[in-house]
């Protein structure tokens, strides 16, 4: 792909089949696959080589790289801009030309999303070499690689839908990490203002989905996007966000396992939030309280 493809959106003898308005393109459409290609073939096929007659140890080679495996952040993150550039495009005359070279039965971009699969796939492969080293020197490197490859696919997942978040005035990147994001039905109770919305509070909640960061917690409003791919994606509407140093929280609501309460400025404003499930409430009142404390 990047021999065949990349490469040939620079060759001057290739540039009269490119549409003007695909020049300079190129790292919309690749988004950084060179960077990952170098990063396997200098640093990861290599060391996983070296564990070929011990491969009970392999998990080692991952927590050594973990860190380099955030470049595939990077790569889901332009993965929508790439799609809806390839869809623009899909039926070039440049890119037919470059697919009949390679002879590839497949056009380009099913190998695009070849990344986006491969770091899906580790996940797979670890909880496999588990299975069949419980009692292995090396099964412990093993499980934390694995729960290491998990919190990367939820990075990923992540920040996949916080680049969907519209309406957002400021810079997300200064709330601090992004913890979790998720959907709830959410009831306001708030002081302030008319009693009217106090009695309306007890009946329709809204849809919100939430982001929890470091600094903040955002309430957005979802909404589904008909299309295809990634473009099928939901967006998120943004609608106000509390302050995580004015937050406080009450872990139990009466009468429902799966609630719990934000509240701010001392009760001043209160939004009672039900998980889907209680899991996911225990969860997040988890890492609520992380950042509280």
């Amino acid at each position: 792909v990047l021999q065949g493809y990349a490469a040939e959106m620079d060759n001057p003898l290739m540039a009269h089949l490119i549409s003007p308005e695909l020049q300079n393109k190129k790292d919309i459409l690749f988004g950084n696959m060179e960077e990952i290609y170098h990063f396997h073939n200098r640093i990861f096929l290599r060391e996983l080589e070296t564990y070929v007659e011990c491969p009970e140890l392999v998990g080692r080679c991952f927590l050594d790289q973990m860190e380099d495996f955030q470049i595939y952040e990077k790569y889901c993150q332009n993965k929508p801009r790439s799609e809806s550039l390839w869809r623009q495009f899909s039926d070039s005359v440049f890119f037919q030309e470059c697919q009949r070279k390679l002879d590839h039965k497949l056009s380009l971009d099913s190998y695009l999303l070849k990344p986006v699969q491969r770091i899906t796939k580790y996940q797979l492969l670890l909880k496999e070499m588990l299975k069949y080293s419980k009692n292995c020197e090396g099964a412990e490197d093993l499980q934390e690689a694995l729960t290491s490859i998990l919190g990367i696919l939820k990075a990923v997942n992540d920040s996949m839908h916080q680049i969907a978040i519209t309406g957002y005035d400021g810079n997300l990147n200064e709330l601090g990490k992004l913890l979790m994001q998720g959907s709830f039905n959410v009831w306001t109770d708030h002081k302030k203002g008319h009693t009217k919305v106090k009695d309306l509070a007890r009946f329709k909640p809204m849809q919100r989905h939430l982001f929890l960061h470091e600094k903040a917690v955002l309430f957005c409003k979802k909404r589904e996007e008909n299309g295809e791919g990634y473009e099928k994606a939901p967006s998120y509407s943004y609608k106000h966000s509390l302050n995580m140093a004015a937050v406080g929280i009450t872990e139990n609501v009466k009468g429902d396992a799966k609630k719990f309460e934000i509240w701010y400025n001392a009760r001043e404003e209160v939004y009672i939030i039900q998980a889907p499930t209680p899991e996911v409430k225990a969860t997040w009142v988890n890492e609520i309280r992380k950042v509280l404390t």
